[in-house]
């Protein structure tokens, strides 16, 4: 008798948003297009000599339009260099804390960061929980510790369960319409030491023999060059203007949350991590401060193990003393970063430990954060729609134009209807974002951090890219500060 080996199970549940755009172009990029055509038309109609002068910035506008470097609009790339720019004229790109400072705003953190402040609320069960308040937008944002599984250590069949919980668990925010996003990080970094050297010291006992207590100081001098720290998180921004009740206090806002935050908590029990706890006011403020002065992270982790660390350890104390943002990285107290964001998810179907490797530690500290932005049911419905509807148009103008339908073409097709098939059978709808920040203590250690992170991602199957302009943004973005690059362009308008 014979068994079949298992087979393994992929995932490909994912594409890029097309709309219905001329020449692979969006519906407002087409407008822009068809609107020039139509200027110099109506010019050429009246005079001839106005539609030759009108055509050359008619043709620059469509370039822009319509041309890609690298996979990029040519519109796009300008206008970030235009902003970037604007904002290092302004000294926007360079930030000083100050030591002696007498100012309502001198210990605030920088950049997208300065918004934020740090709250304590309730958890209903006599302890409390830290939130991060954006008091631009209004959005609190709570983080909740987790320890997740290893996929490499379990059986196919329990990994596809925790990966069908957690596609149940995104579709189930489709129906919480006050939770804006998500964001899910794997922090790792190598150990600073400290860690198991406390553990080991409050654990000897004084009376133990003189070699049994050496060995034990020789083990825990030789292990840091092998261990590492590994935090995974999960942080949930909330909207109270979106929240059916319309709290109008923060505290009120604080309070509907934490009870939408408890059976999002316990449902993601099932999704193949344990739960720790929500994170503290303080817990917070120590992960941003240790992101930005990665010295102090053994220091910190002393501070968090002891009580009454409150105020030794709050928002104020969060922030850098001094930063330096440059085009392709971001100079931090004693350390310097690079944040890439994810070009291109992968094209083909992956298994459920593709991002293994991405995650797992190396020999630099690095942050990786999974934003998703879910759409609404009924928003939902009409999304994969209209993606149907776009992709059937593009055929049909293929086809009366003579050309055959390319490869890409046919699989996009067939993306956007398994999409809508699936959402019609109850699975969610999210908007994916990936960023990757990487930590070097040495300006000559970044060129092999660099390559390091894109080498992970090439065994992830995915296409990274520096966030060249926007490097502040980018590496707010991995701390649980509830920070969401794409929407900071409504935000900030240059």
């Amino acid at each position: 008798m014979t068994t079949e080996p298992d087979q393994i199970r992929t995932y490909g549940g994912w594409r890029v948003a097309r709309g219905m755009g001329l020449f692979g172009l969006g519906p407002v990029a087409s407008t822009i297009a068809l609107a020039a055509v139509l200027a110099l038309v109506v010019a050429a109609a009246f005079d001839l000599a106005a539609a030759l002068i009108l055509a050359v910035p008619v043709a620059l506008v469509l370039a822009a339009a319509t041309v890609r470097v690298g996979g990029v609009p040519v519109l796009h790339a300008l206008l970030a260099r235009v902003r970037w720019a604007a904002g290092s004229l302004r000294g926007h790109h360079t930030w000083h804390g100050g030591i002696i400072v007498d100012h309502p705003r001198a210990w605030q953190l920088p950049g997208v960061l300065a918004s934020t402040e740090l709250v304590s609320a309730e958890d209903g069960n006599g302890d409390t929980y830290g939130l991060v308040w954006d008091r631009r937008t209004g959005t609190l944002t709570a983080t909740l510790r987790c320890a997740s599984t290893s996929t490499w250590l379990a059986n196919t069949s329990d990994a596809d369960t925790w990966v069908a919980n957690w596609g149940s668990w995104l579709a189930s925010l489709g129906h919480l319409p006050a939770i804006r996003w998500v964001a899910v990080t794997v922090d790792t970094a190598p150990d600073p030491g400290s860690t198991l050297a406390d553990h080991v010291q409050s654990r000897l006992s004084p009376t133990s023999p003189a070699p049994a207590r050496e060995l034990m100081a020789e083990l825990v001098r030789r292990s840091p060059a092998a261990a590492a720290d590994v935090d995974t998180r999960v942080s949930i921004t909330f909207d109270p203007a979106a929240a059916p009740g319309r709290p109008k206090s923060v505290a009120a806002a604080a309070a509907e949350f934490g009870r939408v935050l408890h059976g999002l908590s316990s449902a993601l029990g099932s999704c193949g991590v344990t739960v720790l706890g929500r994170a503290s006011a303080t817990e917070l403020a120590g992960i941003v401060r240790t992101a930005f002065d990665p010295d102090v992270r053994g220091e910190v982790d002393r501070l968090l193990a002891t009580a009454d660390t409150d105020q030794m350890l709050d928002w104020g104390n969060a922030g850098p003393v001094a930063v330096q943002e440059s085009w392709d990285r971001y100079r931090h107290d004693s350390g310097v970063s690079v944040t890439f964001a994810m070009h291109e998810a992968p094209r083909q179907a992956v298994h459920s430990n593709v991002l293994a490797r991405m995650v797992s530690p190396g020999l630099f500290s690095k942050r990786v954060t999974l934003i998703y932005r879910p759409f609404s049911a009924a928003a939902a419905a009409r999304t994969l729609e209209n993606e149907v509807n776009a992709a059937a148009f593009r055929a049909e103008v293929a086809r009366r134009q003579g050309r055959d339908a390319t490869a890409r073409d046919l699989a996009d097709q067939d993306r956007a209807r398994r999409a809508a098939s699936e959402e019609a059978m109850g699975a969610g709808v999210c908007l994916v974002s990936m960023y990757a920040t990487v930590t070097v203590e040495h300006d000559d250690d970044l060129p092999t951090a660099v390559a390091d992170i894109e080498a992970r991602a090439e065994t992830a199957k995915l296409r990274l890219r520096p966030m060249y302009r926007s490097q502040a943004a980018g590496f707010a973005a991995t701390l649980p500060c509830g920070v969401c690059p794409p929407l900071l362009s409504r935000r900030f308008p240059h």
